[in-house]
């Protein structure tokens, strides 16, 4: 009888213990950890929020985080989109989403989301990640180019030179990058002219080769493209030159991303107001 209630007494007590890193570790089914970017979040029932992250050493996986949406909550600005993480969950062979624990917050990009211009730029990187990235599929270039882009938006409060950079390493990533310095169709070299692209082709046109419906790819955007693949970011400067040929660029590598995941940019036209 003693120790009958000796061992309700523990399970009461342990029932109503704060969770902590350690605990986690020591759980039946254990917590996994890893740092990690949040992506996306959505409201689930009443209490919780349906999240969306990325792991530096598990991919992207979607988990439940009970009770987020309370006014008095653990996980307090842990969860903002694109903030940087270290994230405990669990997982179960049965279930398509995780449980997650805890969050502790390790970097986070505050003044880029309280500024609309700025944190629609957040949110484009955020979309794109979600489309391209596929499920449990470790993906450190992605992580370390999420962290970097969002980072030097942080730091310059500008997010025209960054996303385009993010735009073309997504695509130079997912293979999809076309050849810039010669027509496809032909195969003279571009040079000086203005070559032509449609994301369905698998390179520029020249003038001469082109096709109805193409749009213009002038030097400035294809030169800016060697840059991209060359330097680190936050070493290009930004200016009006450079400004415009990053747009130009940033929407041909939309429209490539957009061609080869099927599915449009919901958040793209947020970009055209701002």
């Amino acid at each position: 009888m003693i120790s009958k209630m000796v061992l309700r007494e523990r399970a009461v007590r342990t029932s109503f213990q704060p969770f902590d890193a350690a605990s986690a570790r020591r759980q039946r089914m254990p917590a996994r950890e890893t740092e990690a970017i949040i992506l996306k979040t959505y409201p689930l029932g009443e209490a919780d929020r349906l999240v969306s992250f990325l792991g530096r050493t598990s991919g992207r996986i979607r988990g439940v985080a009970s009770g987020a949406r309370r006014l008095k909550n653990r996980y307090g600005s842990t969860l903002e989109v694109l903030s940087h993480v270290r994230i405990w969950y669990v997982e179960k062979e049965t279930r398509d989403l995780v449980r997650i624990l805890q969050c502790e917050l390790i970097e986070s990009f505050h003044k880029t989301q309280s500024n609309y211009e700025l944190s629609t730029g957040l949110a484009v990187v955020s979309e794109i990640s979600e489309q391209v990235l596929p499920e449990h599929e470790v993906a450190d270039p992605m992580f370390r180019l999420i962290l970097l882009v969002a980072r030097e938006i942080e730091r310059t409060r500008d997010c025209v030179l960054p996303l385009s950079y993010f735009a073309f390493w997504t695509v130079r990533l997912g293979g999809w990058l076309p050849r810039f310095e010669r027509c496809s169709a032909c195969g003279d070299a571009l040079r000086n002219q203005t070559g032509f692209y449609a994301p369905w082709e698998p390179g520029l046109f020249c003038e001469k080769c082109r096709r109805p419906g193409m749009q213009p790819m002038h030097l400035p955007g294809r030169q800016l493209a060697e840059v991209f693949a060359g330097q680190r970011l936050e070493q290009i400067e930004s200016t009006d030159p450079v400004r415009s040929a990053a747009t130009e660029l940033r929407d041909a590598a939309l429209d490539w991303i957009e061609h080869h995941t099927e599915r449009k940019l919901r958040t793209r036209k947020l970009l055209v107001t701002t």
